[in-house]
């Protein structure tokens, strides 16, 4: 009876013994908990002058410390299929198989995957491990060993049924840490997926856009061919009833022949642009092409947003900051070397030599242990180690600055471009407008003999080359909007980030 009373309260002394360890290793973890380095966004951006942005009227104040805010529908920015907003059905098409077909972005969502297993594999180490290790054995010694007595038996069963357990306690935070590292660092792996997605998006537009401004100049190419062929039928005419020289037709048929090569040479660069699409379309080249397009579209609107949203918008800066509070869990895990490691374990089950008296309360058997390990002396190796992570995560603060303050160049730059494209395109059109001027009067002078080919020839040069030139503005303009788009975020949000 006194063996039993002791027994169970060895047992509730080992309960109560876990229920404080339980505790215990809720504590806070050690190590520096994580706040978001901080950074104040300018009020407005500087080079918001473009027709085609859209400026919010009355800034908010910046958020404290720079801290991000939830996005809300209401905040202004492009939402989700941002490509739409062109309002160009074939652009459309060829965006929505990236997500579906692209291998690179494919190659990024199983890097992302595997970090979030990463994640689930140092969670499972809050966890004790639980074993089950039966056994059937049957045994012949030796009659004539040591020892052995004619009452020892030689020839017998052993038949275990048995099962183990270990916890370490997470006592210091150690693994919490380390769970938070890989939680972090697969929000990381997340925002590089958001951001190549973006990138791949945002390459297919300039590709198509591109392509689409080479198909209005071979529209224009086409054109001036037509007319170079009447006006060199013209002068052949005049040649024959005397009134023009060789050399007039020798001009133009110089100006229509080089006209005609300068077709063939933006026919290479769309062919070339044809299968950049296709390629990251993920198309089979042989069987693809895109139907000749001029761009003829209106430019979008786009909503700028303010400066304090680039923080939330852009995948590239959500991802260094993700890393950055990876690095700072870093700490945790080197103070924690610091403190002792403490383990439990546990075993029992059933052994007997019969199958009749195996799973009996006699057969039982039982085991319960904790043992505690301090470092006593390692030569300053964890102290260089948490130095070693301190620095690095001062690397990551830094590194997580630099690409706000390129994110801010890079929208400043775009917006820019749009601005002074804009202002660059009106005075093109200037002269384009003189420049037809200009190739009409001469073309009546010329007809009523009053000049030579030559002055016709040299208005209708400038003529084109001014047409081709507004033609490229144009094309531009829709090129840098789209990299304004990218360089905003496109339509993504830090609220997409996996919790």
């Amino acid at each position: 009876m006194r063996a039993s009373n002791a027994a169970e309260k060895s047992k509730a002394l080992w309960l109560a013994s876990l229920v404080a360890l339980g505790f215990v290793a809720g504590c806070k973890p050690v190590g520096p908990d994580y706040k978001r380095p901080g950074y104040t966004a300018p009020p407005t951006y500087k080079e918001a002058g473009a027709s085609a942005v859209v400026v919010p009227l009355t800034p908010p104040p910046n958020p404290e410390g720079g801290g991000w805010q939830p996005a809300t529908p209401s905040d202004g920015m492009l939402k989700g299929k941002w490509w739409e907003v062109y309002q160009d059905p074939q652009l459309n098409q060829l965006e929505e198989r990236i997500s579906v077909y692209n291998q690179g972005l494919r190659q990024a969502l199983q890097t992302y995957l595997a970090a979030q297993e990463q994640t689930k594999a140092a969670r499972s180490a809050l966890y004790p491990t639980l074993s089950l290790s039966p056994s059937v054995e049957h045994d012949k010694n030796s009659a004539n060993k040591p020892l052995v007595t004619p009452t020892t038996a030689t020839n017998y069963n052993d038949l275990i049924l048995a099962g183990g357990g270990s916890w370490e306690p997470d006592f210091w935070g150690r693994i919490r840490r380390t769970v938070e590292a890989a939680h972090e660092n697969a929000q990381a792996s997340a925002a590089d997926m958001a951001n190549m997605n973006l990138s791949l998006q945002a390459t297919m537009a300039t590709d198509y856009f591109q392509l689409r401004g080479l198909d209005a100049e071979i529209k224009l190419l086409k054109a001036t061919i037509t007319d170079l062929e009447s006006q060199l039928d013209l002068t052949e005419r005049r040649l024959k009833g005397g009134v023009a020289t060789e050399v007039d037709v020798a001009q133009a048929r110089t100006q229509l022949e080089t006209t005609r090569a300068q077709l063939v040479d933006v026919g290479v660069a769309r062919a070339q642009y044809e299968h950049a699409v296709g390629t990251i379309a993920d198309y089979k080249l042989p069987t693809f092409s895109i139907p000749f397009s001029p761009l003829d579209l209106q430019l979008p609107k786009i909503p700028l947003g303010l400066p304090s949203q680039l923080l939330e918008r852009r995948p590239d800066i959500a991802a260094a900051e993700r890393r950055t509070a990876a690095a700072n869990a870093q700490i945790g895990i080197a103070v924690s070397a610091f403190y002792p490691t403490i383990s439990l374990t546990g075993q029992g089950g059933f052994e007997s030599t019969h199958a009749g008296n195996w799973i009996q309360g006699p057969s039982a058997l039982w085991s319960l242990g904790a043992q505690a390990t301090e470092l006593l002396f390692d030569a300053g190796q964890r102290r260089a180690l948490t130095e070693q992570a301190k620095h690095q995560y001062e690397a990551q603060v830094s590194g997580y600055k630099g690409v706000i303050f390129l994110a801010f160049e890079d929208v400043e730059d775009q917006l820019s471009g749009l601005r002074i494209l804009e202002q660059e395109s009106a005075a093109e059109q200037k002269a384009v407008d003189s420049a037809q001027h200009s190739y009409e009067v001469s073309s009546q002078r010329y007809k009523g003999g009053v000049t030579s080919y030559l002055e016709v020839l040299t208005a209708e040069t400038v003529l084109i080359q001014n047409k081709r030139t507004a033609v490229d503005l144009r094309t531009r303009q829709f090129v840098d909007s789209v990299a304004l788009i990218r360089s905003l975020g496109g339509g993504w949000d830090a609220s997409q980030l996996p919790k």
